[in-house]
């Protein structure tokens, strides 16, 4: 399931420890936004992991599931935001 995943973290070291956790599960789409295709699995475990980091008083993080239809109706104006690596064969 590809989930968006936004957030608003006022305290510097909190927002860049979060920006790096979700750098390992998804592609940075926008400054505060992260795309990431996770399994049941994989939510449950970034779910408990930004726990560590959110104080809930001040931090607000939003997870958006996108279903297949609607993934496929992302529309972007401006900068396409989502870096694809490309995919390397040594032969």
């Amino acid at each position: 399931m590809l989930y968006v995943i936004a957030y608003d973290i006022p305290d510097d070291k909190r927002r860049g420890k979060v920006a790096k956790l979700l750098e390992g599960y998804g592609a940075r789409v926008q400054r505060s936004v992260f795309e990431a295709d996770l399994d049941a699995r994989g939510y449950a475990d970034l779910r408990k992991r930004l726990g560590r980091w959110i104080v809930e008083k001040e931090d607000s993080v939003r997870f958006y599931q996108l279903c297949a239809n609607c993934r496929g109706q992302v529309e972007t104006i401006g900068q396409l935001g989502v870096m694809v690596e490309p995919e390397v064969l040594i032969v």
